[in-house]
């Protein structure tokens, strides 16, 4: 055995479990363990400005690739509860995250010490587990069990705090015995994914709604031998879009009242029945329940236990993980097909296609002030399949989905449930650095950027580049839309004269300086014939300059999103495309 302070054992484990990336602040509660990761020197350690921003730095980088944890680091007290809605915002959507925090000596943690707070407490709900640890030889077993329970079941995040003198205690470790435990995941019975196929040959027009599980299980390529092999439509959800190529024959488009295109509504409206896999039936994807459940049959398949029945009630539900149910199921699928089982579902897959061709929204505007819709248009001419969208909650999220196109899975990263505004930046941040060779493109609203603007000089200072489109319209352009059914448009406006910048025309910040001041490059087009430009230049200079660059798009004022409270009810707010070249690049999906 080897005998060694305890943060000395915690880093040991951190390279062991494969968790090697980090992203925080330094602080007189956590130095010991900054001091025990110099010491290492196999813990990379990116330095943000805001701890939330360095939770969500740690979620993004936990979603860029299968296997990653990105680990959140601060020290007591402010540090801790900072980090709360990066923990929310991981956990809402399934996101593995170990966030690590120091705390006073264990005998003043109840005498109100400078900077000591119960952050185990207040962390629990919106944590797998949160544990402050009070002796130091529990910290490799602690360790060890919060990297399981990351990866068992539904992923999610742990907080582990650690009070000083426990950090700096001397423990027996052997670090060449150490093992990681073993990951417990539930799987389907064979008689279990029979019957589920059993009940869909028993149908005229499935579909299948692929969730964000598939993505964390690693089964899109098995989704898709599904699907082509049941010749059965997927749907995939905000979560899980890019499991199936958008321009795939099976691809029906997403489903919601929101986040959605009016060719996957329709589709939906018209199925028959319902597999869900990996998903959990969220309230954007749904609108209201009886709408959405009627006419149909439902078999759900989820990993965590509780998630069957929440919503509501399927027809039939599986435990399990998503790529073990789909490997049986393409096995069975596989054996039907063979000896001639499966039905002839072409009429079906045709009326499909018929719609993603027929019911499209426009996205050709001209106009000055440019109209977003125009933006997302050009964003699919200038930007490759291999693009990496980041994003959050806003009118610019929901567009985004409904107009952009994703076409592999972990290319659509965006906090889906918890939505905090702020995410965006930081997130990319964490994306870029999981995946320096990649193409990431950030989308946010003006407020959604100005929440956590400060991160950007983290981009420059550790040359993470990536392009940030800001669509600004000087609102709080969702609530704005929101308060509609409230006669009210009530301080949701972001625009005033700004003294210093009589170039924003009354838009308020000025994003294009701010970003240059944080040691960034920035763009701003008022005009949408310069967007194409606009995007090459902006992916140029993050080559350059190895930092982020942003491009700020000055939009109208007032544009109301297509959305609803039911499927069958979404309202349209601009004109329906009704020839080619009102809606081109959702157009040459078909191509």
């Amino acid at each position: 055995m080897s005998r060694m302070r305890a943060v000395d054992a915690a880093v040991i484990i951190l390279e062991k479990e494969g968790a090697t990336q980090a992203f925080g602040l330094p602080g007189a509660a956590i130095n010991p363990f900054y001091a025990a990761m110099r010491r290492h020197g196999g813990i990379g350690h990116v330095l943000a400005r805001h701890v939330e921003g360095a939770s969500h730095m740690a979620d993004g980088y936990s979603r860029a690739k299968p296997g990653n944890i990105g680990i959140c680091i601060g020290t007591s007290g402010p540090a801790g509860t900072d980090m709360i809605t990066g923990l929310y915002a991981a956990w809402a959507d399934s996101v593995p995250m170990l966030c690590l925090t120091g705390q006073a000596p264990v005998a003043k943690l109840d005498k109100e010490d400078f900077q000591a707070v119960d952050i185990a407490s207040i962390a629990a709900p919106v944590t797998k587990m949160a544990k402050t640890v009070l002796e130091a030889a529990q910290v490799p077993g602690v360790f060890q069990q919060a990297f399981q329970l990351m990866r068992s079941g539904r992923p999610g995040p742990v907080l582990i705090d650690l009070p000083i003198d426990v950090q700096m205690a001397e423990i027996e470790f052997d670090p060449d015995t150490y093992t990681p435990l073993p990951v417990i995941k539930p799987a389907a019975t064979r008689e279990q994914v029979t019957k589920a196929l059993d009940m869909l040959a028993a149908s005229q027009r499935p579909v299948i709604v692929a969730g964000g599980g598939i993505v964390n299980a690693g089964g899109e390529d098995l989704l898709i031998e599904l699907a082509e092999t049941l010749d059965v439509p997927v749907v995939p959800t905000l979560m899980g879009w890019g499991i199936i190529p958008d321009d795939h024959r099976l691809t029906a488009g997403m489903v919601g009242i929101q986040t959605s295109q009016r060719y996957g509504n329709a589709t939906f409206l018209e199925s028959d029945f319902v597999l869900g896999v990996g998903n959990r039936w969220a309230n954007r994807h749904t609108g209201g329940l009886d709408t959405y459940r009627r006419g149909r049959t439902f078999v759900h398949v989820d990993i965590e236990p509780t998630q069957i029945g929440r919503v509501f009630a399927p027809d039939f539900g599986i435990v399990s993980d998503a790529r073990a149910f789909l490997e049986l199921a393409v096995e069975v699928a596989k054996e039907r097909r063979a000896t001639g089982e499966l039905a002839d579902r072409t009429a079906w897959v045709d009326s499909v296609a018929h719609r993603k061709a027929t019911l499209l929204r426009k996205t050709h505007f001209t106009e000055v002030p440019i109209k977003p819709q125009r933006v997302y248009e050009e964003m699919n001419k200038a930007f490759g399949r291999d693009t990496v969208y980041v994003t959050t909650i806003g009118l610019s999220q929901i567009a985004g989905a409904q107009f952009l196109h994703v076409y592999r899975p972990r290319h659509w990263i965006n906090a889906g449930q918890a939505g905090p505004l702020g995410w965006t930046g930081p997130a990319a941040l964490g994306v870029a650095a999981a995946r320096p060779a990649a193409d990431v493109v950030a989308l946010s609203g003006d407020y959604d950027f100005q929440f956590m603007l400060e991160e950007l000089a983290v981009g420059a200072q550790h040359h993470l580049p990536y392009v940030h489109v800001v669509v600004n319209n000087a609102y709080l352009g969702l609530i704005r839309q929101s308060q509609r059914a409230y006669e009210m448009d009530f301080h949701v406006s972001l625009a005033f004269e700004n003294i210093n910048s009589a170039e924003t025309d009354g838009y308020g910040v000025d994003h294009v300086k701010a970003a240059e001041a944080l040691g960034c490059k920035a763009i701003r087009v008022k005009d949408p014939e310069d967007l194409p430009a606009a995007f090459a230049r902006a992916q140029a200079m993050t080559q350059e300059f190895q930092v982020p660059v942003v491009v700020e798009v000055i939009l109208e004022r007032v544009t109301n999103i297509a959305m609803g409270v039911e499927l069958d009810g979404v309202s349209e707010f601009e004109d329906l495309a009704i020839s080619a070249t009102d809606s081109p690049t959702a157009l040459a999906l078909l191509d």
